[in-house]
């Protein structure tokens, strides 16, 4: 073989790798994401008059915390997935009692967007009742995923 033929080999075997590895991480519910500038992420650390970075985010938007949980998804207007991302938190929201749907758009709130340490839209954040965050996906999230996300509360 050509040196050429190995180098497009090497470029379609990389390229599946990408793809495979993305298939299995996109959507997926982690642990809680350690907020920069040290802000506190657990209500139990906090004293009473202190506010969580989740709750002020949500009341910059205009909008309010759910009494369960509040979904707060990071898009940008370009993102095709963040479409589909929305539909689905939509309808969840629609499912679940006390659960409430945010959508912020990354470019408008940069400041957020860092604070959070959003690398990439859509970006699923859930906030428990107090606005502490409890877990977060990267990627468009199923149904199914984000009602597990949920049930965790």
């Amino acid at each position: 073989m050509t040196p050429g033929a190995w180098i497009a080999v090497a470029a379609v075997v990389l390229a599946l790798g990408v793809g495979l590895w993305r298939l299995g991480t996109d959507g997926r519910f982690r642990g809680t994401h350690v907020v920069r500038q040290g802000r506190p992420q657990a209500a139990a650390d906090l004293p009473p008059t202190t506010r969580l970075p989740g709750a002020d985010l949500v009341a910059a938007v205009g909008a309010t915390l759910g009494e369960r949980a509040t979904l707060v998804q990071f898009s940008s207007a370009f993102c095709a997935p963040c479409r589909a991302t929305r539909r689905v938190l939509g309808e969840v929201a629609g499912l679940v009692d006390g659960v409430t749907h945010v959508e912020i758009d990354a470019e408008h709130h940069l400041d957020a967007t860092r604070d959070f340490g959003i690398l990439r839209t859509p970006t699923t954040v859930v906030l428990d009742a107090s606005g502490a965050e409890v877990t977060r996906a990267t990627g468009a999230p199923t149904r199914d995923q984000v009602l597990s996300a949920l049930a965790t509360l």
